[in-house]
């Protein structure tokens, strides 16, 4: 029995999966088990932020699995403490809860909320709604899925968790008449600054800056989910950054560990103690493994000049497509771009860069490239090579 075989006969189908199956990696360079080699255009859905078996990454997180694996949080350990102070340090946020995931991260900031307005205001003031925006998406537990502002995932699951109302991306009008609407009732607006699977599109400056005076008007908290937009993947830490916005609660995941399961809800000073024992936890949050990989991550996304080189290779990116004649548009920042076709579908075109040697992937009518933050122009030149010929072939 072979391998995919094998796969589809123990696994749950809950996965449109190409056949190909993937033996190692190296650099920025997959390989699959007849050695065909593929340059990574993908980075396993922005979280190989440093590529494959980067080799400082390597050594940190096996010198941690042979000190130790794991120990349950009823107990400290010093690799939890120094990521945490590190990557408190760097973004100015107070404190932070670990879990394994963006999803876990977004569960984290909507109980957080929730539970600061209930502390501040109380239970019968119902303060509990959180406003997200259409188009977004905060992960697949069923309380991030409520959270989500796309019907295409409002299925199967009913009935989902209450207390979530969307508003129209960019539409300042809507978001002040929601909050009208619900005034006294709402405990934070939790947006993506790009949204990732929605499209690669991004909010505007305006819009954001608004959400932040109408929220700062009726202590409401500012939820920013950077779980795919986070870690240096726009060309700053945070993507908020560069729109001179600091969230009371950011979520982190993706690229944070390497490659290895992590998220982290961070909290500003405001919320940082508002979580108490017994309120929230994970048996495998701030595993020892992980915040070694993630230690191994900010060594190098922070070492000087490297976010400007990241911003650099995303435009580089940029000007070799934009001029296409089967490009009909470009968006996101840094190395999270979305591309539109004029003609082509997005996933007709990912399958034949997949034919050809790159990895790639979509978000909705878009072909969505997300490479390791350490490619070099080499390799993104091999890349968009590819990306041009799969755009040029015969329907």
């Amino acid at each position: 029995m072979g391998t995919i075989e094998k796969f589809n006969s123990h696994i749950m189908p809950t996965y449109g999966r190409f056949d190909v199956v993937m033996e190692s990696g190296e650099s920025r360079t997959a390989t699959d088990e007849s050695g065909k080699t593929y340059v990574d255009f993908g980075s396993g859905i922005g979280t190989n932020s440093l590529g494959f078996c980067n080799e400082h990454w390597v050594e940190a997180v096996c010198a941690q699995a042979h000190r130790i694996q794991h120990t349950s949080n009823y107990y400290y350990t010093k690799v939890q403490a120094d990521f945490a102070s590190r990557l408190c340090e760097y973004t100015g946020y107070s404190k932070m809860f670990f879990g394994n995931s963006g999803a876990e991260a977004n569960e984290c900031a909507i109980k957080l909320a929730r539970k600061y307005s209930f502390d501040k205001y109380g239970k019968e003031a119902g303060r509990n709604i959180i406003i997200t925006l259409v188009n977004s998406f905060h992960g697949r537990t069923l309380a991030t899925l409520s959270a989500t502002g796309q019907e295409v995932f409002h299925n199967y699951f009913f009935p989902f968790v209450e207390g979530f109302v969307n508003v129209e991306p960019n539409n300042t009008d809507d978001l002040k008449a929601k909050l009208s609407e619900y005034k006294g009732k709402v405990c934070a607006v939790m947006f993506e600054l790009i949204q990732g699977e929605g499209g690669v599109c991004a909010l505007d400056k305006e819009f954001v800056k608004a959400i932040f005076e109408e929220c700062g008007k009726d202590d409401i908290l500012t939820i920013c989910d950077e779980v795919q937009t986070g870690v240096g993947r726009t060309g700053t830490f945070l993507a908020s950054e560069q729109y001179e916005v600091k969230p009371d609660i950011t979520t982190l995941a993706k690229g944070l560990a390497g490659g290895i399961p992590i998220g982290v809800c961070l909290a500003d000073e405001k919320c940082a103690d508002v979580l108490t024992k017994g309120t929230h936890g994970s048996t495998f949050g701030g595993n020892p493994i992980c915040c070694a990989g993630g230690n191994a991550v900010l060594d190098t996304v922070l070492e000087k000049g490297f976010l400007d080189e990241v911003t650099q290779k995303g435009y580089y990116i940029w000007q070799k497509l934009i001029d296409h004649p089967e490009v009909a548009g470009i968006s996101g920042l840094g190395l999270m771009i979305g591309i539109s076709f004029k003609n082509k579908k997005a996933a007709d075109v990912c399958k034949a860069c997949l034919d050809n040697g790159l990895l790639t992937l979509t978000a909705k009518e878009k072909l969505r490239l997300l490479p390791p933050l350490t490619i070099t122009y080499e390799e993104i030149d091999k890349g968009i090579e590819i990306i041009k010929k799969v755009l040029e072939e015969k329907e």
